[in-house]
């Protein structure tokens, strides 16, 4: 005979030790599309405590919807070895042209980043950083529902040696510290310069490089990258967000050991 109260106790008690577990990791990630979720697999793989806070109940950002809700996404030749690792099937369109299903993908990144021992939490936003000394060390998370009905709900705190941003377009944490720290950007005006219009061969060679460090503690990934950096988004092609999360997650393997 099932119990309602022995279920509830057992959401809440399991809950409350995830999330104690999280208020002070190695890595925490503000977004869980496909370069954040890499990025967690990549670093819990080897062996860093990392957390994934996700404002919606659903994860993998604008990946489900793939070009224009036809749920297929594309990947250049470069970034297959990726969909390969997480078991992601694809196939050649022409040369250098690879397709996957949209919702296969997020799946997979999803299962493979919390197998490999990244903690994954949905429904709660990061509406805030901690800055000690002119340096990012932590997020600040409320419920998303709490911000939706507009309550004044006091937040919480997490505690990160490192913080990475991969939020997509609105680029969301880079410009809560824009506003609020006083800590100049690592961009050319040393603020965030804004994403340009479409131009896929551009925008995906671009979030390779801008994907990086841009104020000491926190990291920008994905399409977060390019809107802090200036430079294009790519569209339905998702290679760029895969090695990007997989560059952030090597850099910050050997930065925090």
């Amino acid at each position: 005979m099932l119990d309602e109260i022995i279920i509830s106790k057992a959401i809440i008690e399991s809950y409350k030790e995830k999330l104690i577990k999280v208020l002070d990791v190695d890595v925490a990630i503000a977004g869980a599309g496909p370069s954040g979720l890499v990025c967690a697999a990549y670093l819990a793989e080897a062996g860093r405590s990392v957390v994934v806070f996700e404002r919606k109940l659903s994860i993998g950002g604008g990946m489900w919807g793939g070009g224009m809700m036809f749920n297929e996404i594309v990947v250049q030749a470069s970034a297959k070895k990726i969909l390969d690792e997480f078991s992601i099937r694809s196939k050649r369109y022409q040369k250098d042209y690879y397709l996957a299903d949209s919702v296969e993908c997020v799946c997979s990144l999803g299962y493979h980043a919390a197998k490999k021992g990244a903690v994954i939490i949905n429904g709660v936003s990061v509406e805030d950083v901690m800055v000690r000394k002119n340096k990012v060390c932590g997020l600040v998370i409320n419920w998303s529902a709490a911000q939706t009905a507009n309550l004044h709900v006091d937040p919480l705190t997490i505690r990160a040696k490192a913080v990475v941003e991969s939020t997509g377009h609105p680029c969301e944490v880079v410009k809560v510290v824009e506003r609020k720290s006083g800590i100049k950007l690592k961009t050319k005006t040393g603020k965030i310069l804004g994403e340009k219009s479409m131009w896929a061969d551009e925008a995906e060679n671009s979030v390779i490089n801008n994907t990086k460090e841009v104020c000491p503690g926190l990291y920008v990934c994905g399409m977060a990258a390019n809107a802090v950096f200036g430079t294009p988004r790519m569209g339905p092609i998702f290679g760029g967000m895969l090695l990007s999360g997989k560059k952030i997650a090597s850099i910050l393997k050997n930065k925090i050991k």
